[in-house]
């Protein structure tokens, strides 16, 4: 599992599913077009700023709302390398883990960082470091079972690496 570098997209509280990708472009059926219209209701300009590798922070309750799993899939699309956040609603936080999402809880990074900083993340251990700053966070690393779930680029790929590439 490759470990994350890029420039920070800070967002506050409650960012809830219907901003991350809102319901009328729930018709499109691919990543790349989901990407398309990624947080455009609280950032419209967001989809035309990101570029591969940039980080999401963001304050408490990320991901709330609906279950749809779009949202995860949205944000991997347009080159988020990982999302970071005070907490998570536990939906997302599942889908996010079954698409190979890479997330980490840290409420005092998500405190502390800002819009436009450069991080760099090292999934294993956990370790965030704002690169612009000079200081660095602790996360909970991901276990390796997760690790191997990302590594494969999600659940259904791992399951088919596993079971021969059926």
């Amino acid at each position: 599992m490759k470990n994350a570098k890029g420039r920070v997209f800070k967002y506050g509280d409650n960012v809830d599913t219907d901003v991350i990708i809102p319901a009328r472009y729930l018709n499109v059926s691919t990543g790349a077009e989901l990407a398309k219209h990624c947080m455009v209701d609280i950032d419209p300009e967001f989809v035309n700023k990101v570029q591969p590798g940039d980080i999401i922070v963001a304050n408490k309750n990320f991901g709330c709302g609906s279950s749809r799993e779009h949202a995860p899939l949205a944000i991997k699309c347009c080159g988020v390398s990982c999302v970071i956040a005070a907490s998570f609603a536990r939906i997302f936080y599942r889908n996010a883990i079954n698409i190979g999402m890479p997330i980490l809880e840290c409420p005092e990074a998500a405190s502390e960082i800002q819009a436009g900083d450069e991080l760099y993340v090292d999934f294993a251990s956990g370790v965030i470091t704002d690169q612009t700053t000079g200081k660095t966070y602790q996360a909970q690393g991901f276990p390796e079972f997760i690790q191997k779930i990302m590594a494969a680029d999600g659940l259904v790929a791992q399951t088919k690496q596993r079971l021969g590439g059926q």
